[in-house]
């Protein structure tokens, strides 16, 4: 059946990707601070209408943002200290002063949360009446997820362990053992709380900014969580768990080309029986908490709702696993009855991440769904002229990116390119790849049917391998590009700008 893409997907757009991590900044990282409405305006330069980021939420093992502490929290790496500076709730400080380049989480965890408790010591001896009104208003707003999150950090703050491993009674969540932590830890749940309620201040004033220069935000979501969650820990009953909180089955996928063992990612999987037996309202409280946050979705790893691989919680690999059905259309069913800004009976505003090898069955429930797909060009090459990422096989209701923030830059996948991807982009391409392979692509997924299209900055500006976002299956050293704005030249934004008005992605955005 045809699709029927949500307004933001059905008209011709470009847009640039990058996390906000990945911006200039003194303060160890990218924030929701001056450089990120500078890159706004960036954006309006170069002709983009879409701004693609990665997920907002805490970051987890390995400074990862696809492994948090919750899905519905905001990073508080990225609040902007500055703002509290001229409040007066934090006095300006340059003792710690960190280098241009990639983000040292090590020096950046640590200096960030210190003076966000210093703010929250500010705030309490110098905020007015106001100040606590609004305050308030939002802990009571948004209370349904924010109370059990707050409680959740301030218990892992003080024991420093996986919460399976908290006193049984925190750990099973009775009641009265919650009650009574909550009230010896009042200031740290209000100092948690205090982070969301100025996080979410921030970023709304960034979206608005963002919004009337005609600049879209596409947010992330991964499908699964980490066991070491809000999340899981609120919701034992949603989760294949036993009777100690440990997952009995994890989130993986199967044996396939690039590894005879498959991939072990280790999150708990869904109970989709207990889910659908309340509505699926976690998963509805998830999505339109996050799309009162951003202007689209990327939806992580859509083949998972249609089909999902099990691996049982005692083995070492992917190898044992086994295919089990997920929730399918009635998941996206409930999902609908949510209004959003277009109203009922409009596709959600959701991209779904559909690579890999995928099954007619997949690509159905896509577009049952009326969900854009996914085609990344680095996956063109080597193949026959029916790869479905080669651009003439694009269809309109597709998201092209020459790569994800899962890819290596265009410019290190070329300098590793084997010699027949060589040849086989050369003779699609023709010989700009040699010299320019970034802007070879650029220009191919650009001048397609496809309505939307994607360029991580590394490309734009032709970075090479060195400036990748992240490697999968390697656990340190990713997540940790930044750049800066000196690399940012005329000459790439004038080029961005022009490649974006020839094929006719730069008109308004239309409702």
């Amino acid at each position: 059946m045809s699709v029927v893409n949500t307004p933001l997907f059905s008209q011709r757009t470009s847009g640039v990707l990058l996390h906000i991590t990945s911006l200039p900044g003194a303060h160890g990282s990218g924030d929701l601070g001056a450089e990120s409405y500078h890159f706004v305006d960036w954006l309006v330069s170069a002709g983009q209408r879409l701004w693609q980021i990665l997920p907002l939420s805490p970051v987890g093992p390995g400074n990862s943002p696809y492994h948090s502490p919750s899905t519905f929290a905001g990073n508080p790496l990225l609040v902007d200290l500055n703002e509290f500076v001229r409040c007066g709730w934090l006095s300006p400080r340059s003792d710690a002063t960190f280098a241009p380049g990639h983000c040292d989480f090590d020096r950046l965890v640590p200096y960030r949360m210190e003076r966000l408790r210093e703010t929250w010591q500010g705030f309490l001896r110098q905020a007015q009446p106001s100040d606590w009104t609004e305050f308030e208003k939002f802990r009571a707003h948004q209370a349904y997820w924010l109370e059990g999150y707050a409680l959740f950090m301030a218990l892992e703050a003080q024991h420093g362990k996986p919460w399976t491993q908290w006193p049984e009674a925190l750990a099973q969540c009775d009641p009265l053992a919650l009650a009574e932590a909550g009230g010896r830890m009042a200031d740290d749940l209000a100092f948690f709380s205090f982070i969301q309620w100025r996080f979410t201040v921030q970023w709304q004033h960034l979206r608005e900014y963002a919004r009337v220069r005609g600049i879209s935000i596409v947010g992330d979501a991964p499908i699964f969580v980490a066991h070491h969650s809000a999340d899981v820990w609120l919701n034992q009953d949603q989760f294949h768990l036993d009777e100690h909180g440990e997952p009995t089955v994890v989130a993986g996928v199967p044996p396939d080309y690039f590894s005879d063992t498959g991939q072990r990612w280790g999150n708990p999987l869904y109970r989709w029986d207990a889910m659908a037996e309340d509505g699926f309202d976690w998963w509805k409280a998830r999505v339109t908490h996050l799309l009162a946050l951003v202007d689209g979705v990327r939806l992580d790893h859509f083949r998972g709702f249609e089909s999902y691989w099990e691996i049982p919680a005692a083995q070492p690999t992917a190898a044992a696993g086994h295919w089990r059905h997920g929730p399918g259309k009635v998941l996206f069913d409930a999902l609908a009855t949510i209004v959003g800004q277009h109203g009922p009976g409009t596709p959600l505003p959701i991209i779904a991440e559909d690579l890999g090898v995928i099954t007619p069955a997949v690509t159905a429930l896509r577009q049952e769904c009326g969900f854009s797909g996914m085609r990344v060009m680095q996956f063109a090459f080597g193949d026959t002229p029916a790869n479905p990422y080669l651009p003439h096989n694009f269809e309109a209701h597709t998201v092209a990116y020459t790569g994800t923030h899962d890819n290596d830059t265009s410019l290190g996948w070329w300098q590793t390119a084997s010699a027949a991807e060589r040849h086989a982009a050369r003779s699609y391409l023709g010989p700009l790849v040699d010299t320019e392979i970034h802007w070879a692509m650029m220009q191919s997924i650009s001048q397609s049917v496809a309505n939307t299209v994607v360029f991580p900055l590394q490309d734009v500006l032709g970075l090479d391998g060195n400036h990748r976002m992240n490697t999968p299956g390697v656990a340190q050293g990713c997540w940790q590009w930044r750049f800066e704005w000196h690399q940012v030249r005329d000459d790439p934004t004038r080029r961005l700008a022009d490649l974006t008005r020839a094929h006719g992605r730069n008109l308004p955005m239309t409702a």
